[in-house]
């Protein structure tokens, strides 16, 4: 799949196939998901939807979480390239890249919001809105989920990363596994 040909973005039930591979791409089983909010090309989500509070009270500011490993370890090469260092200068030296992460700040707290209020996050989005750049992992989970133009630094990350999805699936969930 091309770039250019991303699908729009959009909210599926999370199965019990979709959890299996969550938890195989995570390593442990996940916490708070409530959907998938990007699939990958090859048919896995790459990034949940996870609810603002989770079962045992513990307020959880990340509403889209990336999980597929491949897309996580481009971020993880970007961060350590320097990506970060170089967004936020130019956050600082460019008014209307500063407009669109504000932007981008304030879709990220009403899609969250529109999940649920959790008064100890208010205000807080992720990956170090609206004044840092903190967390590509962040800005590419917002960036899939949310479609193209809505997180300026995520829509970067997509542009610079390789196509992880060119491989295949990241992880495999047997059929067998399932009690379907």
């Amino acid at each position: 799949m091309q770039r250019d040909a991303v699908p729009p973005p959009a909210r599926d039930v999370a199965t019990e196939r979709d959890l299996a591979a969550v938890a195989e791409q995570l390593g442990r089983a996940p916490r708070g998901t409530r959907a998938v909010a990007h699939r990958c090309p090859c048919g896995n989500p790459d990034v949940v939807e996870t609810t603002p509070r989770l079962a045992d009270g513990t307020p959880f500011p990340t509403l889209y979480y990336l999980t597929c490993p491949r897309a996580t370890a481009i971020c993880s090469r970007l961060e350590s390239g320097g990506l970060m260092k170089e967004q936020f200068a130019r956050l600082h030296d460019d008014p209307e890249l500063r407009e669109a992460y504000q932007a981008a700040h304030e879709d990220y707290l009403a899609k969250r919001e529109a999940v649920g209020h959790v008064p100890e996050i208010g205000g807080i989005s992720a990956g170090g809105m609206p004044d840092r750049v903190k967390c590509l992992h962040v800005h590419l989970g917002h960036a899939l989920a949310a479609g193209p133009g809505v997180n300026p630094f995520g829509d970067e990350v997509i542009a610079l990363a390789d196509e992880w999805w060119l491989a295949g699936p990241c992880v495999a969930v047997p059929a067998d596994s399932l009690d379907e």
